[in-house]
């Protein structure tokens, strides 16, 4: 599981969260996107080295510059003044990062941060890169692309993301079901996303292979989100469920690349008719 969940990690790192600021602010964070990949070289790094001095140092180094990147949020919420649905979506973007490097700080020094276990902290890493920050952007990006007709149910993906990404985090001090009562929004939420994907977003997309990019990155979610619901479940109740290494190459797999990757790809590709609606 360790080294499916690191390919992940670096993917996310080095190759999805400068996509996705080229898509939040393609002029304000053009130079934080396009350096991005060598910030997060420490942080790829520090994934392949055994705990220790080192690999906590290297992922210190990574955990600065997503600590940089989550004070933009505030600095974004200062100059617009909003608490919009879209703009809510985008702000927790910003801020997702920095949880997962302050996860991976702990987990590389073997501290178990808040009394989790190693692995649920490595985990955490994963989770805030894509369930974080890929699905909150991609929330807000469909809710500032879809027309006024599913306005509500745009509104409800893109405040309900962000909230079911909170609520597992705090799931995580509290109980499994309290964890599950935040799969369940979360799911709600991404679900949403993936029928405003196939319904109002597939269909303005102007070349084939963009359209079989938002198809596929809405496909996947449905059934990555049923898997990331069974299991939320199964540790609430104690029903048979998939185990954590069977979820890493299914659920995690899935969403890196079924999803994030796919999307990163399509919403950079559909062109000025939508991007210059996105968050």
């Amino acid at each position: 599981m360790t080294v499916l969940v690191n390919l992940i990690v670096t993917l996310g790192m080095l190759g999805i969260v400068p996509a996705g600021l080229r898509l939040i602010d393609p002029v304000g964070l053009h130079r934080i996107a396009r350096l991005w990949p060598l910030l997060a070289v420490p942080g790829a790094l520090c994934l392949w080295l055994p705990r220790g001095s080192l690999a906590t140092v290297l992922a210190g180094l990574y955990a600065a510059a997503t600590l940089a990147l989550a004070a933009r949020a505030p600095a974004r919420l200062l100059r617009t003044r909003s608490l919009a649905p879209a703009e809510i979506a985008v702000l927790t973007a910003l801020v997702a990062p920095s949880v997962a490097a302050t996860a991976l700080v702990a987990e590389r020094g073997g501290h178990r941060l808040f009394g989790f276990d190693l692995d649920i902290l490595a985990l955490t890493v994963p989770h805030f890169h894509f369930a974080g920050f890929v699905a909150a952007l991609v929330a807000g990006l469909v809710c500032r692309a879809a027309p006024s007709s599913v306005g509500g149910l745009a509104h409800a993906a893109a405040y309900s993301v962000p909230a079911g990404t909170l609520l597992v985090l705090l799931g995580y001090f509290v109980d499994d079901w309290a964890e599950l009562v935040g799969a369940v929004v979360l799911t709600g939420g991404m679900w949403a996303v993936a029928l405003l994907t196939w319904r109002e977003i597939r269909p303005r997309a102007r070349r084939r292979v963009t359209g079989a990019l938002l198809s596929t990155s809405a496909a996947v979610l449905v059934a990555t989100m049923l898997l990331a619901l069974w299991w939320a479940l199964g540790e609430a109740t104690g029903i048979p469920h998939p185990t954590l290494t069977w979820m890493a190459a299914t659920h995690g797999l899935g969403n890196a690349l079924g999803f994030a990757l796919c999307s990163m790809l399509a919403w950079q590709r559909l062109g000025p008719d939508l991007t210059e609606k996105t968050p």
